[in-house]
């Protein structure tokens, strides 16, 4: 395990978190280097470990639409939100930042492991300010969400109760000077009281689509447009590149593509739900 020690006074010191408050003194890391992933755009997303069917929708839906355009999207590795986060990010083919509560030779929780090792795989990293060996403790938990405030450009929060862990992240954000943003939920569900209360006080900005995540990034979507025209495989990727070459008719697409004709149904309805391409009408298609 090659797990790699950035101190503060290291060169290669991510220059976000020099400036937080408390700065970590250390940082340990495994994957791709720090200094290649912060030069992208980055999100923090964040919410509870105990998830409705919508938190999980809207966190996939976000996470991956984000990926797909070249964000990172950083997050703890938790159960719930924080791996649906990094999930929809791996299979939208995008990078993602996991920071963690403990050491990086003791990955918590166990069940989330793969993923871990998943994020590795994909060109992504694992970060802790903790050294290998050390035993986590129930306060590193809250310290760590400074962290991924700090990772992060902006900071998302999908779902939470009035009590979540996730709102200490936020917390951080905006003592760290950071846009957060929330998605407001169901008011009869508990579990949406912490983003619903952080909208109503004008502690967040409301997030209904990726496109607010852009514009708190400064980002316009013709920007990052043409990262987001990558398939997730072979046959997506013919349909995006007939339709980006102005083939519109479904017809002409199915015979240019040489798929069969259930391959092609299948293929286009997976682009259509990922938000690549949207219908015009008497079969015809064209890139969102």
């Amino acid at each position: 395990m090659n797990i790699k020690k950035l101190t503060l006074t290291s060169a290669d010191f991510p220059e976000d978190m020099r400036h937080i408050p408390d700065p970590p003194q250390v940082l340990y890391h495994l994957g791709a280097p720090l200094s290649e992933l912060l030069k992208r755009p980055r999100v923090t997303i964040v919410g509870s470990r105990r998830t409705s069917a919508y938190g999980r929708q809207v966190t996939t839906k976000l996470a991956g639409q984000l990926a797909e355009r070249g964000i990172v999207i950083v997050s703890g590795l938790a159960l719930g939100i924080d791996a649906v986060a990094h999930q929809a990010a791996l299979e939208a083919g995008g990078k993602a930042i996991a920071v963690l509560p403990g050491p990086l030779d003791n990955i918590v929780p166990a069940t989330n492991r793969r993923l871990a090792q998943a994020i590795l795989d994909q060109g992504g990293a694992l970060v802790s300010e903790y050294a290998p060996g050390t035993m986590p403790q129930k306060q590193y938990f809250i310290a760590r969400n400074r962290l991924m405030a700090g990772l992060g450009q902006v900071v998302v929060i999908t779902e939470a109760a009035a009590k979540s862990g996730s709102l200490h992240t936020a917390e951080f954000a905006l003592d760290q000077g950071k846009t957060v943003l929330a998605v407001p939920g169901n008011i009869t569900q508990t579990g949406s009281a912490g983003t619903n209360n952080l909208l109503k006080t004008n502690q967040a900005g409301v997030v209904t689509s990726y496109i607010d995540v852009l514009h708190a990034l400064d980002l316009e979507e013709a920007s990052v447009a043409e990262v987001a025209r990558k398939g997730r495989n072979p046959q997506e990727q013919s349909l995006l590149d007939l339709l980006q070459q102005g083939v519109s008719d479904g017809e002409e697409l199915l015979q240019q593509s040489k798929l069969s004709a259930s391959a092609f149904n299948q293929t286009l309805t997976m682009l259509e739900i990922s938000g690549k391409i949207r219908p015009l009408g008497a079969n015809q298609w064209c890139l969102y």
